[in-house]
């Protein structure tokens, strides 16, 4: 009788479902909960061990670790033990075709999800990086960065799901090419300046408070917005120029300046006489080097005027401030003035001598300044 049963019992696992025995359906679900448990428990362990590693190092590659690690769904899990399992049954051509098409496209679905997680941890890390937690103007670009990049994300991930199911995505590729190519000629201004601004984030050529000079204009950058880049003048007005004109054009960042080359000239008469005219550069030297901020460089007899003799001084101002260089050229001068007084030292001024013969081929003269007035 208990042979009987297990006969019985046999005959049962060997009944056929869909053209499969019982048995090995009992098999494959064994197979496919065991492994679905299995990637189930690895997920969690991966996710708490390298949780705890990541919170105490200071590395973002960790972070982006555990970031993958938590976007892995149980969905796209359970597809992969089924799928894997399925290997012990004996299913037909079409079928198994079926259920590949399917682990494909459970997989290409995964993949996006751990791409929208390493965009998010690169945007994050930009942001963070610019200290974008204050500035509304770059986190929007940020935004509209990551929007570009999930966006081509998806439609990759879309065209290589159609493929897989045996869709002919040519034509719509091909479609979508030339669409893309109107929609690009129509909004090549707009999408010009949307990647200008792109541009403006990543390479960064100025920033939000810098002092700029673009062309003849000048001023503080007040935002850096999708389309466009607004400026405070120095006369007040707001000034309104496109990301793409900005970057086409040359761009003088002061924010950047760490010290101030200047360059000056003036001129004294000629009848100075030569032992002054030697003193002056060590006069002009002692002048620069008693101020503050200042790094003399040279200053030289540089050529013979129409009207003058001509000395050029080089000298740097060791802060960016414009205020301080106006400072410093104003005690210059203020001190070459007192200086010139002293040692009784004419600046010159535009001059003209003329000389004029009478009939006895006497010569008279007239040094005159340029209003014709004779001189003083």
């Amino acid at each position: 009788m208990i042979t009987g049963k297990l006969i019985g019992q046999i005959e049962i696992f060997k009944a056929r479902y869909l053209g499969i025995a019982l048995g090995a359906w009992l098999g494959f679900a064994v197979t496919a909960i065991l492994l679905f448990v299995a990637l189930l428990w690895v997920r969690r362990i991966l996710s708490d061990r390298l949780g705890a590693l990541a919170a105490r190092t200071a590395s973002t590659l960790d972070d982006l670790v555990v970031a993958l690690i938590h976007a892995t769904n149980s969905g796209f899990l359970l597809v992969a033990a089924l799928y894997i399992g399925s290997f012990g049954l004996r299913l037909g051509t079409h079928t198994r075709s079926t259920i590949g098409a399917i682990a494909v496209i459970a997989l290409l679905f995964q993949i996006g999800l751990w791409g929208n997680r390493v965009t998010d941890h690169v945007i994050g890390r930009m942001a963070r990086r610019e200290d974008a937690t204050t500035d509304d103007n770059l986190l929007t670009a940020l935004g509209a960065m990551g929007f570009l990049a999930r966006v081509a994300l998806w439609s990759a991930v879309a065209l290589v799901m159609m493929s897989s199911l045996h869709i002919n995505v040519t034509a719509l590729v091909a479609g979508l090419g030339v669409g893309g190519v109107a929609v690009a000629l129509a909004l090549q201004n707009i999408l010009g300046d949307l990647f200008a601004s792109l541009s403006i984030i990543l390479d960064k050529p100025f920033a939000v408070g810098h002092f700029i000079v673009v062309d003849n204009l000048a001023g503080t950058v007040e935002h850096v917005g999708i389309k466009s880049t607004r400026i405070r003048s120095l006369s007040g007005e707001e000034i309104v120029l496109s990301n793409g004109d900005l970057l086409k054009s040359r761009i003088h960042n002061y924010r950047k300046l760490y010290e101030r080359r200047v360059l000056f000239s003036f001129g004294v008469t000629y009848n100075t006489p030569y032992e002054k005219l030697a003193r002056i550069p060590a006069a002009v030297r002692e002048i620069v080097q008693r101020l503050s901020k200042t790094r003399f460089d040279r200053a030289h007899f540089k050529e013979y005027g129409e009207s003058s003799l001509n000395f050029e001084v080089v000298y740097y101002v060791l802060d960016p401030d414009y205020n301080v260089y106006m400072d410093v050229q104003q005690a210059i001068n203020l001190g070459l003035f007192q200086r010139f007084a002293q040692e009784q030292i004419e600046f010159a001024y535009p001059t003209r001598t003329l000389y004029i013969a009478d009939s006895n081929n006497s010569i008279a003269t007239d040094r005159s300044a340029p209003d014709g007035h004779p001189r003083t």
